[in-house]
């Protein structure tokens, strides 16, 4: 049996109030939960900071920029897997779902030859216990690539595959309904010449009419009879929410309207937006912001994306900026509410049972600062 920890002198934010109080950490989980402190001698004082769920993140590319540093600089996988580890646990998550992108919509990419490393060593740097946070896996099927659907049935059986988004990333419609913001975003990203960029333009509207549709029924039918979560990926009217819906789909990921999102949380699917979004202040492509569907009740998940560090910071944003959303609800954005639409149900929340999965942030000037991370009562950072 192991030692029993205590975490005392807390401000606890447990999934519906902020609390002074002591947390019991035995055998990996959360024994008891108190208010008032421990008089224990053996409790670690935690200074009145706050003591906070470990954050679930459903979709980070952050590995590709460790796997990829610069362009056409190939980093050793495990080193990058470990150096991208490193980065999420200092962030507070103590679950990731890496996101695999499979269909490269960049012309110049070469990320489907790169997808059998990375998830090697994924599964190899986990199996060894070399990573300190959990890793999962959140495959991204770009419907418009040619070799999506093949890949995919290669991938979806490995153990860590958990979650599978859609996306159709085509110019004219979705997150780029203004092509001008296409052209911009792909040229500047990729840097394509006018000449490039139009015949990028042919080419992927030709790919999505080709295999949009029926990719995306046979992935969807493929999950659904094996129990994964799927997500729809920027919905933007309400026939595009009515669709996902039809297909079984549970999340939304980032709808890019606020009628999107009203209709996705009417069908019964979780709203989730990115915590840059939030920190920003809006949207780099022009949409929705986040905020502004929190106001309206309309935000129920909300993801790192491409820069781990804003999970938290957004949260303790949003509850400071709106005057709907508590700490307490701003958490569970970040715990309790991705964890429960990936299927992890012994996680996300303070409270006895559940996994001792813990954060201990303190906040100077409004800004989050991690100083220990917990994982299943091993201190991890």
């Amino acid at each position: 049996m192991s030692a029993e920890q205590i975490l005392s002198n807390a401000r606890l934010v447990t999934a519906d109030r902020v609390f002074l109080g002591s947390v019991v950490m035995r055998d990996g989980l959360i024994a008891d939960v108190a208010e008032g402190l421990s008089r224990l001698p053996q409790a670690q004082d935690l200074n009145g900071d706050f003591l906070l769920p470990g954050l679930v993140e459903l979709h980070t590319d952050n590995l590709e920029k460790h796997m990829t540093p610069r362009p056409g600089v190939d980093w050793p996988s495990r080193s990058a897997v470990l150096s991208h580890d490193a980065q999420i646990i200092a962030a507070g998550i103590t679950t990731v779902f890496d996101a695999i992108s499979i269909g490269d919509v960049n012309p110049k990419g070469n990320r489907m030859q790169k997808l059998p490393a990375m998830l090697e060593a994924i599964s190899s740097a986990s199996d060894a216990g070399l990573t300190r946070a959990e890793h999962r896996l959140h495959l991204r099927c770009e419907l418009c690539h040619p070799d999506t659907l093949s890949v995919f049935r290669d991938l979806v059986e490995h153990p860590l595959v958990q979650l599978v988004s859609v996306m159709d990333h085509s110019p004219g419609q979705r997150q780029f309904v203004m092509e001008s913001k296409y052209r911009e975003y792909y040229m500047g990203k990729y840097h394509l010449t006018t000449t490039q960029m139009e015949e990028f333009i042919v080419l992927q509207k030709a790919n999505s009419r080709e295999y949009s549709t029926r990719y995306r029924a046979a992935i969807v039918e493929h999950c659904l009879a094996r129990g994964l979560s799927v997500a729809s990926h920027d919905d933007a009217t309400l026939a595009h929410v009515e669709e996902s819906a039809r297909y079984g789909m549970t999340i939304a990921e980032f709808p890019t309207t606020a009628e999107a999102a009203r209709g996705s949380q009417q069908n019964g699917m979780k709203v989730l937006m990115g915590a840059p979004n939030i920190v920003r202040g809006g949207s780099h492509s022009g949409n929705v912001a986040a905020a502004d569907l929190a106001a309206e009740g309309l935000l129920d998940i909300l993801s790192s994306d491409y820069y781990p560090a804003s999970l938290l910071q957004a949260a303790f944003a949003l509850a400071a900026q709106s005057e709907r959303v508590d700490l307490a609800e701003a958490i569970r954005m970040v715990s309790l509410a991705p964890a429960r639409a990936a299927g992890l149900i012994d996680r996300g929340e303070i409270a006895p049972g559940l996994r001792a999965d813990l954060v201990q942030a303190r906040s100077q000037d409004g800004l989050p600062v991690v100083q220990q991370v917990w994982r299943q009562a091993k201190r991890m950072f």
